[in-house]
């Protein structure tokens, strides 16, 4: 059984950084993509990013630059650093592995 729980949400001014993390459990998590998913109210969840297996990454055009995606295979981990937040930002962030699994959420709320 697969469980994804995500950490590190909260409020942040902008231009302020947040860093989110994700615990996997369930075995192999080496071979799968893990991303990070956001969905802000009356819109649909979108990619913000993800990285594969051997460490590739990609980002949304939106948050190039500013957010950077990194896995810790051997705690089953993967984060998120999020630096120049925006109010555009927030939304409800969400941990996904391979295609099937998905964290229940963490709210990152942007704001002065």
């Amino acid at each position: 059984q697969v469980h994804l729980v995500e950490s590190g949400g909260g409020l942040v001014q902008p231009g302020g950084s947040l860093r989110l993390s994700c615990a996997a459990s369930g075995s192999g998590f080496s071979i799968y993509a893990m991303g990070w998913y956001r969905q802000a109210p009356g819109k649909q969840r979108e990619l913000v990013a993800v990285i594969s297996s051997g460490g590739s990454t990609n980002y949304a055009d939106s948050v190039k630059g500013r957010f950077t995606i990194s896995r810790d295979n051997a705690k089953n981990m993967v984060y998120l650093q999020m630096n120049s937040l925006k109010p555009e930002d927030t939304a409800v962030y969400y941990c996904r592995k391979g295609e099937n699994y998905w964290g229940q959420g963490t709210q990152v709320t942007v704001s002065s």
